[in-house]
């Protein structure tokens, strides 16, 4: 004899498997012949069976009734109450395997299965994950509101209802994506801060490319070469006229310009915020520092040694009326990324100016110089010489925007003091050593006593340019920064900021559109900027 598919044989139970409710995740087996169904005030689903024909009257709080015949259950409303099959209201109906049957406006769901006796009582993922799907599709409740409560709860059902084998799978995911996340976040903050070198790799094997690709030579292109080659020579002539007026262009900008980029030389100490006491060394027998456990020397305000200083030095160059020098910001406030030393008596230390002064080309002394305005968001500053009776020729600043490819001039002092004096030739290395003279402020003011300052400059093309750098291969190194870059015109095109590293000659520049925003913004005379 067959047995109808709906029918529950001796060799299953039925069972209502909770979906949603405090029973969620729970089975009820159908063991009886006659259930009533009872939904509590928590939404809690409770039954009462018999295996005796039940009363013609059902419990005051029953909601449904369930009664076995011949093989099936059937499924009841009773009273007022409303019962839903798969989204369908019913009054009466007979239970498929399956089906998902909420049980009044405020019960739970369920679904009702046919399960056999020796199926595993654990759930798996999948089953979960048809659960969830049951009751979106079930439910009457508002779609964002059962879309939540799925998501969150199959995530509460997958920690704690799964296998162990499955939970672990799962937190080894888990980690293996924390790590590949944090790697990939390594990895972008590596990818920012070689930004601009990266720019600058990709734009060089561009070119590489392009020149490649304009070097190759089809067969259609020969007899056109063939016939160029009468025209050869008036080509070749131009080309070196052209390279004679750049030349002639470079030592005109660099001998109009040079006596308006200066040696910027300063000092700069720390001192205590309310006495304005400098940190000092502190001072030994036979009056020297004292060196502490880390080989550095002790530092002190109640120290009786020299103020203890750091020195820089730098480029800058005249703008506006002559008395206004542009530079970088890190030059002019040197202590911007420098947190200080710790006060030993753990009062607040602030960083003070020891000395600050400007030496320009062709002036035996040196000008004391103050700052004006540095910006906030860009290595530029402004500062002025503060008591000069001749202001310098101010170099005008460009307007218009710098072309890749074009050809620049970098002026200033890398390496600083050292390089002067390597340039100021064997006399007065020889008189150096005589004196032993090698004070920081002394050999300065010698090297412009004797007209040895004077800026180096190099030539290079524009590599890149955007609205934040322009990126250039004119050499040049530390020292050098806040230098002037200008073009064949002589004009300000960019104020040299830093060294790409890893790349021989490469450099950054400020475009002088920010330049002369700074200078709007601390009312420096726009008399001498070219438009």
């Amino acid at each position: 004899m067959l047995q109808n598919a709906n029918q529950v044989p001796k060799t299953t139970h039925a069972v209502l498997e909770h979906i949603s409710g405090p029973g969620l995740g729970t089975r009820t087996i159908l063991s009886r012949n006659n259930i009533d169904v009872i939904v509590g005030e928590d939404r809690s689903l409770r039954t009462i069976g018999t295996d005796r024909p039940p009363p013609k009257k059902p419990r005051q709080d029953a909601i449904a009734r369930l009664k076995l015949a011949d093989g099936t259950f059937n499924l009841q409303a009773l009273g007022e109450a409303k019962i839903w099959i798969n989204g369908r209201q019913v009054q009466s109906a007979e239970l498929v395997n399956d089906d998902v049957v909420e049980f009044g406006e405020k019960g739970p769901l369920s679904r009702f299965q046919l399960i056999d006796s020796s199926a595993h009582s654990r759930r798996y993922f999948s089953d979960i994950c048809e659960d969830c799907w049951d009751y979106l599709q079930t439910s009457r409740k508002p779609p964002v509101q059962r879309t939540v409560y799925a998501v969150f709860d199959g995530l509460r059902r997958l920690v704690t209802e799964t296998t162990i084998l499955f939970r672990i799978g799962v937190v080894t995911m888990l980690a293996l994506l924390a790590y590949v996340s944090f790697q990939q976040y390594r990895l972008n903050e590596m990818q920012q801060e070689q930004l601009v070198s990266g720019d600058v790799q990709l734009e060089a094997f561009a070119r590489q490319l392009t020149r490649s690709q304009e070097e190759a030579i089809t067969p259609a292109e020969l007899e056109k070469i063939r016939e160029d080659l009468s025209q050869g020579l008036a080509v070749q002539l131009d080309r070196l006229e052209t390279l004679e007026q750049r030349t002639q262009s470079t030592e005109r900008v660099i001998f109009d310009t040079a006596g308006s980029v200066v040696f910027l030389q300063g000092a700069y100490g720390f001192r205590e915020k309310s006495t304005k006491k400098p940190l000092r060394f502190v001072l030994g027998p036979m009056e020297r520092p004292i060196a502490g456990p880390n080989g550095q020397p002790l530092l002190s305000v109640d120290g009786e040694g020299k103020i203890a200083e750091r020195q820089f030095t730098g480029t800058g160059f005249a703008v506006g009326d002559g008395t206004v020098l542009a530079t970088n910001r890190h030059v002019a406030v040197p202590w911007g990324k420098d947190a200080g030393p710790s006060a030993p008596n753990g009062k607040e230390l602030e960083p003070f100016m020891i000395r600050f002064v400007a030496y320009a080309p062709g002036r035996p002394e040196g000008e004391e110089v103050e700052l004006i305005r540095a910006s906030e968001n860009r290595d530029l500053a402004l500062v002025r010489m503060i008591a000069t009776t001749e202001p310098l020729t101010a170099i005008d600043v460009s307007r218009q925007a710098l072309a890749q490819g074009g050809q620049v001039i970098v002026m200033g002092y890398p390496t600083g003091l050292r390089s002067m004096v390597a340039r100021s030739g064997k006399e007065f290395l020889a008189e150096l050593q005589e004196t032993k003279t090698t004070n920081f402020w002394e050999i300065a003011g010698l090297l412009a006593d004797r007209d040895l300052i004077q800026p180096l400059s190099s030539s290079g093309i524009v590599a890149q340019t955007s609205t934040n750098f322009i990126v250039y291969d004119a050499a040049t190194t530390q020292g050098g920064s806040g230098g002037p870059v200008l073009n064949l015109d002589g004009e300000i095109v960019a104020v040299n900021a830093a060294i790409l590293p890893g790349y021989d000659g490469s450099n950054l520049g400020i475009p002088a559109e920010h330049l002369l925003q700074l200078m709007d913004k601390a009312g420096i005379s726009k008399t001498l900027v070219a438009n």
